[in-house]
């Protein structure tokens, strides 16, 4: 049973109890209905919601990916309901509000909620510059991020990327994916990423968190299947650019010490640093590292998990972030919101994105 697993049954009593609570506020506007039978209908869905999850772990089928794509909108359909039930009750405490606008209130994330749908698998590419004192030439990195691939986002997302990057390849020199290539809620087999072989231009990718949950050796095997290049914990030098793959690590690799980490450093040349998750900017660019580039927070997703994640991640929630390091050098921090989604497979505030980062002299 994989991480993931054990952390959806974990958190499954929880879920349940939520799930019935809000269920229950929510028929209470209509009438209501007893509670045996809002208890069955929650014990019915969890069952229809974890079952074929145990299946798609080692064999993903459409049918199981039908069933997590449905439950994962179903998911945010929850979480939106729960929003809207507190706005309504703090706002119940003041004035009577009319039973068309509580009705209103629920009727309109419907089509909120079908514009997240498209909004999450509509690939846009996006632009930054970079500016750069040390280049000998102007390069552009198509950098990408938490793809999960998995039972909502299967291989269609790998041909979707495989197709937009080699529409980028004559304006693009390397492609860096920067963790959560994988999701962990099925199996990943040698041959999933296999469109990725056809793209023209490199690319380089380092593991994130999701990338241990179908086990790490199995999205290695997939990725040198598509001739993908792996960097966890070492670099590689392309031309002017000196590029290390920062791995996440939940103990199963050894991290490099600072003192490795800054005996990688060239003074002469671009050094970027590949890190999943956006924190450690200060001491990396103290090293020496010019960029980083990271992905993971998905830019909170969708609202109002967005202003929860400005918090959590201290404003680098998503976005390019600029300051002077020690020696006066421009240092950079890229946080895309990345292409993929996560269970939910919904984006409202955000988007699905290919970034394309042009380092300038």
């Amino acid at each position: 049973m994989s991480f993931r697993t054990r952390r959806v049954l974990f958190g499954a009593p929880f879920y349940v109890i939520f799930q019935f609570f809000l269920l229950k506020f929510l028929f209470s506007y209509f009438g209501g209905i007893a509670d045996i039978y809002t208890a069955i209908l929650v014990i019915l869905l969890g069952l229809l919601q974890t079952v074929p999850m145990f299946f798609e772990e080692n064999k993903s089928t459409k049918i199981g990916r039908l069933f997590s794509t449905l439950f994962g909108v179903w998911e945010w359909f929850l979480v939106m309901i729960f929003i809207d039930e507190i706005i309504i009750f703090i706002i119940g405490r003041f004035i009577k509000i009319p039973p068309a606008a509580i009705t209103l209130s629920l009727l309109i994330i419907i089509p909120i909620g079908i514009y997240a749908y498209y909004n999450a698998h509509k690939i846009v590419v996006k632009e930054q510059i970079l500016n750069f004192n040390n280049l000998e030439k102007d390069y552009t990195i198509a950098h990408l991020s938490d793809v999960h691939f998995g039972s909502i986002r299967h291989k269609q997302i790998i041909d979707d990327i495989a197709n937009k990057l080699n529409d980028l390849s004559d304006d693009c020199d390397l492609v860096v994916i920067s963790g959560d290539l994988a999701d962990g809620s099925s199996a990943v087999e040698e041959d999933d990423f296999i469109s990725l072989k056809n793209v023209k231009i490199p690319i380089i990718f380092t593991s994130g968190n999701h990338d241990y949950y179908p086990g790490l050796e199995n999205v290695h095997r997939a990725c040198k299947k598509a001739g993908i290049i792996i960097l966890e914990n070492e670099g590689m030098e392309y031309e002017n650019l000196n590029i290390y793959g920062l791995s996440y690590s939940f103990d199963n690799i050894q991290m490099p010490s600072r003192e490795e980490l800054k005996s990688f450093i060239k003074e002469d040349k671009i050094n970027i640093v590949n890190y999943h998750v956006p924190i450690g900017w200060n001491e990396l660019a103290d090293i020496g590292f010019d960029l980083q580039l990271s992905g993971h927070t998905h830019g909170g997703q969708f609202y109002p998990i967005i202003w929860f994640g400005n918090l959590m991640y201290e404003g680098h929630n998503m976005g390019l972030f600029n300051k002077k390091s020690k020696n006066n050098k421009n240092s950079y921090l890229h946080v895309t919101t990345g292409v993929g989604s996560m269970d939910i497979p919904m984006r409202w505030g955000t988007k699905s994105e290919i970034v394309l980062l042009k380092l300038k002299r």
